[in-house]
């Protein structure tokens, strides 16, 4: 690894991008080493004007490109126990350590020093580098990026998101629906629960049909699923609700999460949970006829499905050499990618056992042979 390499890494981890902060520092940052290079460069703003999607082209204005694609944003590291300073990239041996080396802006340092070759060649397709904001909490900034290169540019033939895989391909993997319910009832005196309705009760029912539902996607998995665990997924993850032990509650708040597999009905799964929330919410109005319930989706992204004949597919094993099938059960945009009509793999640098830790790092050997098959791209966009 050059020491430029190192320093363009370490220039990307200085930046704090971690969800609830900006990421124009690191994007201007970003926009100016590329414009250097001639590359064709355009943004998305966020509604408030804090962040941006950032997208970019090297070569030809024509069909059949190439995206590389990756997101800006990091994890928190409050209360994590790190060694170094997470945003100081650390060298140890042979890893580099800080956060967002493997999750994934080793990827995208790798991306950026590939860029002068890109530049260089004699290009006959594009080579597209699409930057986003706030995938950490819900692929919230992919849509309009994804919108914006459909609108603005020549349909790319593939998308490689270089989330950590140990540059291996990876052809499919899971969903993510995050809902937020609030439950309002009416509240009483503990001992006359007759004359309110209890928000915490009504929630356990709800979070009852919730276990229910996970149940059946256990129970209908797919045997022969290479998914682990091999069904979708549902889970509650936070509750909050009452205010005494001798109030019947007036609120209550829960979020849950949906991991669907390619194959799973999140319409139905949804259309189920909101029949019995509207039975609930009949039984609560009997004594309280203000009381409600309220489901919010929060995310929304779809899971990647495998398509072995796929561009995505062909450009990413000619480029790895990789010939297995994989999938995994954590989410990417590739899923964004693929339902808008782009075909998509997944193949980055470093290991996602390391992302959202303390101590986060890429190996240099992960990030060397990233850089080495990005590398190989010209000669692929050439012809």
């Amino acid at each position: 690894m050059t020491k430029d390499f190192q320093d363009l890494l370490a220039r990307l981890i200085s930046f704090d991008t971690v969800s609830r902060h900006s990421n124009l520092q690191l994007i201007d940052w970003v926009e100016e080493q590329l414009s250097a290079l001639g590359a064709r460069c355009a943004r998305v703003a966020s509604a408030d004007g804090k962040k941006a999607n950032f997208y970019a082209t090297l070569g030809p204005q024509q069909p059949g490109g190439l995206v590389l694609s990756g997101h800006t944003d990091v994890v928190p590291v409050d209360g994590q126990d790190w060694s170094s300073d997470p945003f100081v990239l650390t060298p140890r041996g042979d890893k580099l350590f800080g956060r967002g080396t493997c999750d994934m802006k080793g990827f995208i340092a790798c991306a950026l020093a590939a860029a002068p070759d890109f530049a260089a060649a004699d290009l006959a397709r594009p080579v597209h580098f699409a930057f986003s904001y706030d995938e950490e909490v819900g692929c919230l900034g992919a849509p309009s990026l994804i919108e914006a290169i459909s609108r603005d540019l020549p349909p790319p033939a593939a998308v490689l998101v270089g989330e950590p895989t140990n540059m291996q391909v990876v052809s499919a993997h899971k969903g993510m629906n995050a809902y937020r319910v609030r439950v309002l009832g009416k509240e009483a005196h503990s001992s006359q629960p007759h004359k309110g309705a209890s928000a915490v009760m009504a929630a356990a029912l709800l979070m009852a049909e919730l276990d229910a539902i996970a149940a059946d996607l256990r129970q209908n998995a797919d045997p022969h699923s290479a998914f682990e665990p091999p069904y979708g997924t549902l889970t509650i993850g936070v509750v909050h609700g009452g205010t005494a032990i001798n109030i019947i509650a007036r609120e209550c708040s829960f979020m849950w999460d949906l991991r669907p597999t390619p194959g799973d009905d999140c319409a139905a799964i949804e259309a189920r949970f909101s029949a019995r929330a509207k039975e609930i919410e009949a039984q609560m109005r009997q004594s309280a006829p203000e009381a409600r319930i309220e489901i919010e989706r929060l995310s929304n992204v779809p899971p990647l499905k495998a398509d072995p004949q796929s561009a995505a597919e062909h450009i990413a094993r000619l480029l790895t050499g990789d010939n297995q099938s994989r999938v995994v059960s954590y989410t990417t945009e590739a899923g964004q990618f693929a339902a808008a009509g782009f075909p998509a793999v997944v193949c980055g640098p470093g290991s996602i056992d390391q992302a959202h830790k303390p101590d986060e790092y890429v190996s240099v050997a992960q990030l060397d042979l990233c850089l080495k098959t990005l590398r190989k791209l010209p000669q692929h966009l050439c012809h």
